[in-house]
């Protein structure tokens, strides 16, 4: 065989078996695939068929190491695992998932060694109970002395049957092994080893959850679109439900990338098949925290950049809602498919996009751009001159910013008929007078001291790029009337060069993008396949920007899909961040409601821990001393999260009075190298802590005590300013990878009721 016709891939199981490896044993496995595609046969491999197996091979990686192989055809071999040389003939099995098409493999004796080490021991006597006396030859114990016999345990899967089992995809290897499971550590330590759908599988059954949720939301996504041959391997190796890697570079990636490499490697079947899908229009991806949205997106750039011709312009355009995020994205971008990759993306938050259309078309304007907060500091200065008690700046400013902004409304009477969805209390007409003489008021305010609004950006480059597309559409119109030739003395002109901005555009964090942003968006892409794909969770929604997607021309419906498998948090913190959305509902970005129906985690750990305080002053004492504790982990892995910029101070003057130093989170992410992390709870969206805190979860701060003075004035806004905040905790709470730890004083805030109850 020649090197070229050789294909060595590497399992997703095996990969996480070889990081537990030596490193000098990581290094032969590299060295290895090389001398394997080059040559199986060649004598210091020493390839052999398995005793009584047709498929199975062993190769030798080094003097105490050997490659398990599935041989899938004559010169396409899979790692399933590599062992010592002593373990090469224990107890394995593998093979084609009847559910998924995918190849599993599982080791027998590995799993039922992880289950012996968790046998539960039998409980001694207490250390003070008196010894029941012994029976005597001929004399058996008397009924009062007789112990109780003890009921058998029950096993954890009795109201399941193999039937069921199988439908869901649970590997036939370990159904018998299933029927063995007692405990919860039990589960665990079979998870830890078996395929990944029999790990989905089994925990959203031990968490409750009913056998059809189970198949419609963890098999379903997974299953296989055509009937399955178990039979036929190299078939299975191509379908996304095995997870394997071929290439030099993603094999040294999964080997020395550890966890945080893999997302660049291995990705679930549900996440490879959004990746890769060619979609008739725009698409949209939803799923709660930790589902992988983004790394999604980052894969769907990549395979977007795969499909262009050669060239070096940048046709896809990569978004997202600020400026930390984009060079977040820009980094894992970056690392996933070099300089190669990124020479051909445009990587820019959706503000910085906004404002460089707005200043291309007005190159003379030296106007400042002002954030919510100083907006709103003028309007509270202005309403103060005028001596208006009637408004609230917020209300004002939330009705110009998403009704008279966001609806493009350019005259007194448009104003009158404009649509106020959502926007709570009723304003008659003689209101709207007021409020729009108001808003004027606010504008040329603005305009006299040389500032202007986000917003009103956002609204600018939209018009701006709604005129570029009309003219774009106007000229294919007459290349169209003349029989597809250019008109000669069009093309003299600037439009007759025309061309819409980017072929592609692929939006993270949709949820958090305002009106104007998806206007401009939407003309800056001709409307074709795969024109615009965004991924998103209005869960997770921090601004009040509230959008119909299908009424500003991005039609999503029938090409939506969604991700529920958490990669970051547990099991137990996921299930207590749930508790705080409980009974709210919300939309999908097109008019219909979203749910976080199969939401779930493979990964276990303790429950959130609760600590109550005094005064504010105790609790910023809690924390230091709590943190001082933890000398386990780097400070950078622990996040302090506040409701305000001050108490967030206030707490890194705290933790210095422990000689703990802290690093604030600003626009632009932290604020230095090292530290614990600390920034209000708007700070944390898209990041990760291995221990995160909450700070200040006191009632009147989240929510925040005007929130709550809605009630009686203003119901609907006050539901509406009540689910953001439920959002915002919930975020918080999901930046959690290994412990979650929740403070309060005074008061809990009345988003724990639930978990305090429980």
């Amino acid at each position: 065989m020649s090197a070229a016709s050789v294909t060595l891939r590497l399992l997703d199981k095996a990969d996480k078996e070889i990081l537990r490896l030596p490193r000098t044993v990581k290094g032969a496995i590299y060295d290895f695939q090389h001398k394997f595609k080059a040559n199986p046969n060649a004598s210091g491999l020493r390839l052999k068929q398995l005793r009584g197996d047709n498929r199975l091979w062993s190769a030798r990686v080094s003097d105490d190491y050997r490659a398990l192989l599935l041989r899938l055809d004559s010169d396409d071999w899979l790692i399933v695992s590599v062992r010592h040389r002593k373990d090469v003939y224990d107890r394995v099995a593998y093979g084609v998932n009847p559910v998924t098409g995918g190849i599993e493999y599982v080791d027998l004796q590995v799993v039922e060694e992880s289950l012996a080490k968790r046998l539960l021991p039998k409980t001694p006597p207490p250390a003070h109970a008196e010894p029941a006396p012994p029976a005597q030859a001929g004399h058996p114990a008397t009924p009062e002395h007789r112990p109780a016999p003890s009921a058998p345990p029950v096993p954890l899967f009795a109201q399941v049957t193999d039937e069921q089992l199988t439908e869901l995809g649970v590997a036939l290897p370990l159904l018998p092994v299933v029927r063995t499971l007692t405990t919860e550590d039990q589960l665990l330590g079979l998870v830890e080893y078996a395929p990944q759908l029999t790990g989905e599988v089994l925990l959203s059954l031990y968490d409750g959850k009913p056998y059809q949720e189970v198949l419609e939301y963890v098999t379903a996504p997974v299953a296989a679109p055509e009937p399955v041959d178990t039979e036929d391997f190299q078939a299975a190796a191509e379908r996304p439900a095995t997870m394997v890697t071929t290439t030099d570079d993603a094999l040294r990636e999964a080997l020395e990338g550890g966890n945080f490499g893999r997302w660049k490697v291995f990705l679930h079947p549900t996440q490879a098949r959004l990746v890769e899908r060619d979609y008739s229009g725009p698409a949209r991806v939803g799923g709660g925290p930790g589902t992988g949205k983004t790394i999604v997106a980052l894969h769907r750039v990549r395979h977007l950049v795969s499909q262009l011709p050669p060239g070096r312009t940048k046709p896809v355009l990569l978004t997202t809602y600020n400026k930390n995020l984009a060079a977040d994205l820009r980094a894992r971008l970056l690392a996933l498919g070099g300089e190669e990759l990124l020479a051909r993306v445009e990587i820019s938050h959706v503000d910085q996009l906004s404002l460089r259309v707005v200043r291309e078309a007005e190159p003379g304007s030296s106007k400042q751009t002002v954030d919510d907060s100083q907006a709103l500091r003028e309007w509270r200065s202005m309403l103060d001159e005028l001596g208006e008690s009637g408004w609230e700046a917020e209300f004002l400013h939330d009705e110009w910013t998403q009704v008279i902004l966001g609806q493009a409304v350019a005259s007194r009477t448009d104003y009158f008929r404009a649509r106020r969805a959502g926007r709570g209390r009723n304003v008659t007409r003689p209101e709207r007078a007021e409020i729009w003489q108001l808003t004027e008021r606010f504008a040329q305010r603005l305009d006299g001291l040389g500032r202007q609004t986000w917003a009103q950006v956002a609204e600018r480059a939209a018009r701006l790029e709604l005129e570029r597309e009309q003219r774009i559409q106007a000229v294919e119109r007459q290349r169209e009337e003349a029989g597809g030739l250019d008109n000669i003395h069009l093309q003299d002109t600037s439009a007759g060069w025309l061309r819409y901005r980017y072929r592609h555009i692929v939006v993270d964090e949709a949820q958090d993008l305002q009106p104007g942003h998806w206007k401009m968006l939407r003309a800056m892409v001709a409307r074709d396949r795969n024109d615009i794909f965004l991924v998103g969770d209005t869960h997770q929604r921090i601004y009040s920007n509230q959008v119909t997607l299908g009424s500003l021309g991005i039609n999503i419906r029938g090409r939506s899909a969604r991700l529920s498998l958490s990669y970051r948090t547990t099991r137990q913190i996921l299930g207590s961040a749930l508790e705080v959305l409980r009974g709210e509902s919300f939309d999908d970005l097109d008019g219909n409601e979203e749910t976080l129906g199969g939401y779930r985690s493979v990964l276990s750990g303790g429950l959130p821990a609760f600590h109550p305080n005094v005064d504010w002053e105790s609790e910023r004492e809690d924390i230091a001393a709590l943190i001082a504790e933890w000398d386990d982990i780097p400070p950078e892995q622990i996040g302090i999260c506040v409701p305000t910029n001050a108490m967030a101070q206030e707490v890194a003057y705290s933790l210095a009075q422990f000689d703990i130093r802290a690093v604030e989170i600003g626009p632009d992410g932290p604020r230095g190298d090292e530290g614990v992390h600390i920034g209000t709870m708007f700070r944390f969206k898209g990041l990760e802590y291995q221990r995160m805190i909450i700070a200040g979860v006191t009632q009147g701060l989240v929510p925040r005590e005007n929130i709550l003075r809605l009630r009686a004035v203003d119901a609907l806004r006050h539901r509406r300013e009540l689910q953001r905040a439920r959002s915002l905790l919930f975020v918080a709470a999901t930046r959690a990878r290994d412990s979650l730890d929740i403070f309060w004083h005074g008061s809990p805030s009345q988003f724990l009721r639930p978990l305090l109850s429980a």
